[in-house]
C-alpha cells in the first residue's frame, strides 16, 4: 500500500466513522481536499478492495472498510490519543459525581466510560459485571435490523459468563482491540471490541471494556478506557486530583 492508498483508507475510515454511508471519491476530493482526480482516487479504492482493505456494498455506492482495512489502521496508523485535561477533569467529576451517589464501582466505571464514548461499557469481575449504554448501542444504524440486535442482545446477556475468553492471552494492563470476526465471543462478530484486564491494589481482578460498531473511534476510545484505569487505581488509594 503507498501513501496516497493509506491516506485515502484512513480517510474513508475517518469519513465513514462520523457517517455511517459508504464514501465516494467525491468526498474525498470535494470535502478531504485530495490533490488529483476523482477516476484516480476510484483507482486507488478499486485496488484496496482488491486487497480487501474496503468493500463495496452496492455498485452504485461508495465503499466500506473491511474487518482487514480497519486493522491495518489499528496497527500500522492509528496514533495514540491524549485526552485533554478538560476531558479528563470532565471524566474525574463524573466519576466522583457516580461515586458520590452510592453506586457500586463496577457500575459506576461502566456508566462513565458508555457516557464518555457513546459505546456499550462493561466492568467487572469474576463475581460481578455491571453493563451500561444498550440504548445507545441500539441506536446505532448498524443494529437497526431486528435479527442483528437480536444477535447482540443475547450475547450480552451472556457476556459475564465469557470472562475468561475475553481475557485470555492478554496481559493485566494491555488494551485489546478485537474487530469483527477477531472477536473472541462470536456473536460479536459484527462489532468490535476494546479489552483491558486489570488489577487492583487489593489484589482483585477485573475488566473494563467497550462493544461498539466496527466504525467506532478506536483511539479514543483505547484512551479512555486507560484512563478509567487510572481513576479506579486513584479510587483505591482514596487519592483523586481534580486537577493535574
Amino acid at each position: 500500500m503507498d501513501s496516497r492508498q493509506e491516506k485515502i483508507l484512513a480517510t474513508v475510515i475517518e469519513e465513514y466513522t462520523q457517517t455511517a454511508i459508504p464514501v465516494g471519491s467525491q468526498i474525498l476530493v470535494g470535502k478531504y481536499k485530495f490533490k488529483v482526480s476523482p477516476a484516480t482516487i476510484r483507482n486507488d479504492m478499486t485496488a484496496l478492495e482488491e486487497e480487501g482493505y474496503l468493500f463495496q456494498p452496492h455498485i452504485s455506492a461508495g465503499r466500506i472498510p473491511t474487518d482487514k482495512g480497519y486493522r491495518y489502521f489499528v496497527e500500522e496508523m492509528m496514533k495514540d490519543k491524549i485526552l485533554s485535561k478538560d476531558e479528563q477533569q470532565k471524566m474525574q467529576r463524573e466519576f466522583l459525581k457516580l461515586k458520590a451517589q452510592n453506586t457500586r464501582l463496577t457500575r459506576t466505571t461502566a456508566k462513565l466510560l458508555s457516557h464518555v464514548s457513546g459505546n456499550f461499557a462493561i466492568s467487572g469481575s469474576n463475581d460481578e459485571f455491571s453493563d451500561f449504554g444498550m440504548r445507545e448501542l441500539m441506536e446505532e444504524p448498524e443494529f437497526k435490523e431486528l435479527d442483528e440486535m437480536c444477535r447482540l442482545v443475547e450475547m450480552l446477556d451472556y457476556v459475564d459468563e465469557k470472562f475468561d475468553q475475553l481475557t485470555k492471552g492478554i496481559k493485566d494492563g494491555e488494551v485489546k482491540i478485537f474487530i469483527g470476526k477477531e472477536n473472541p465471543i462470536e456473536a460479536a462478530a459484527n462489532c468490535s471490541m476494546i479489552v483491558s484486564p486489570y488489577t487492583l491494589s487489593s489484589g482483585e481482578k477485573g475488566i473494563l471494556a467497550l462493544i461498539g460498531p466496527k466504525r467506532m473511534a478506536y483511539a479514543k476510545n483505547k484512551s479512555m478506557i486507560e484512563y478509567v484505569k487510572k481513576l479506579l487505581g486513584a479510587s483505591m488509594m482514596i487519592v483523586i486530583f481534580l486537577y493535574i
